[in-house]
């Protein structure tokens, strides 16, 4: 019986997900919910690209609710909109409704020590009131760096080193990373995830969830932060990178244990693939590496692609499995106790009717 689903959020992810939920035998569509005002009244299919499907985008949160789906599947903000998102999800966990998400990301781990009480008691609290459970998943905080290693470390008898790598080209990527990660920016101006707790609090959540499944309390987490300065003009979607500014980012976050670092996440971003030649780079351009030095030692490296010949780039690709893990875990979700739900607590997600 397929999955009766709100979706919340028709940003890019949103859309992204919207377009294969349409034409899915496992989910059936009932609501969608938006916040921008212009957007309430939309057929959905419009919105998407699409014939209409005739249902219309609504920002009334209790009629969405009222629906009574199987789960809410949500695509809001990031979680500088924390209190939005915490009001439209505890809505439907109150109500007895699961929520799948992709927004708040330090959620991944909600035990992070970085997580506010603000942000994780009234989701403690509505799951209780509503016999409901809460997953939060992404790509980088998410399956990249949760998902992937945790298997591969099963593979193993001994880790002494696993570390989850982001290594991609920002030269058509249009979010904002000039004040966040200093790229565009003179290398004297301090980004907000140079500072260690930012960059914990944003990236940082699968480092305890990786020492929590292996059995062991971490000492503590440090993080690195280098930048590589352009002496050419480097072009990018956003417009061009000056010389003398920064066109690429490498930095780390590092779970130390017994004083050696044992658990690494590490982000290798560039404008341009001529930028910062000497930093590592992937088998391919545009991969989530892991690296498990270890008895044995073992390398995977995934890359996300389109071959349906729609154009569309590997960032998109990399947006759309993000918003699927979302998706396809809300069968399992439903399954689940009560409660907040992470990586460590669900079953093997193969995407039940992906082949058809």
């Amino acid at each position: 019986m397929s999955k009766r689903i709100v979706v919340w959020g028709t940003g890019f992810v949103g859309k992204l997900v919207l377009n294969e939920v349409f034409d899915h035998p496992e989910f059936e569509l009932v609501g969608v919910g938006v916040s921008n005002p212009e957007k309430v009244g939309v057929d959905v299919g419009t919105l998407c690209g699409r014939d209409p499907v005739g249902i219309l985008c609504s920002d009334d949160l209790d009629a969405l609710v009222a629906l009574k789906p199987d789960a809410l599947v949500h695509y809001g903000p990031t979680a500088q909109y924390a209190d939005e998102n915490i009001r439209v999800m505890t809505a439907f966990l109150r109500a007895g409704v699961d929520v799948t998400s992709t927004a708040m990301t330090p959620w991944v781990w909600p035990g992070m020590k970085q997580n506010p009480d603000i942000w994780i008691d009234p989701v403690t609290e509505a799951c209780k009131a509503g016999g409901s459970s809460c997953f939060t998943t992404g790509i980088d905080p998410g399956f990249a760096n949760d998902l992937f290693p945790m298997t591969l470390m099963g593979l193993t008898s001994e880790v002494r080193v696993v570390r989850a790598l982001e290594i991609l080209d920002y030269s058509n990527y249009l979010g904002d990373y000039e004040d966040e990660m200093g790229i565009g920016r003179e290398p004297e101006v301090k980004a907000l995830l140079e500072h260690t707790d930012i960059l914990v609090m944003a990236w940082g959540a699968t480092v305890p969830m990786m020492a929590e499944a292996v059995g062991i309390e971490l000492d503590e987490i440090t993080t690195t932060y280098d930048k590589w300065v352009t002496d050419v003009e480097v072009p990018s979607a956003k417009g061009p990178i000056a010389p003398g500014h920064v066109a690429a980012v490498d930095f780390t976050i590092n779970g130390i244990y017994k004083g050696e670092t044992r658990i690494q996440l590490r982000h290798i971003n560039r404008v341009g693939e001529n930028s910062a030649p000497d930093w590592p780079r992937g088998a391919n351009d545009d991969v989530y590496r892991v690296e498990l030095e270890g008895t044995p030692s073992i390398t995977q490296e995934t890359a996300f692609r389109f071959d349906d010949g729609s154009g569309r780039d590997a960032a998109t690709a990399g947006c759309l499995a993000t918003g699927m893990r979302a998706l396809n875990a809300v069968s399992a979700v439903n399954d689940l106790p009560p409660g907040w739900v992470t990586a460590l607590d669900l079953p093997l997600i193969a995407g039940r009717g992906n082949i058809r």
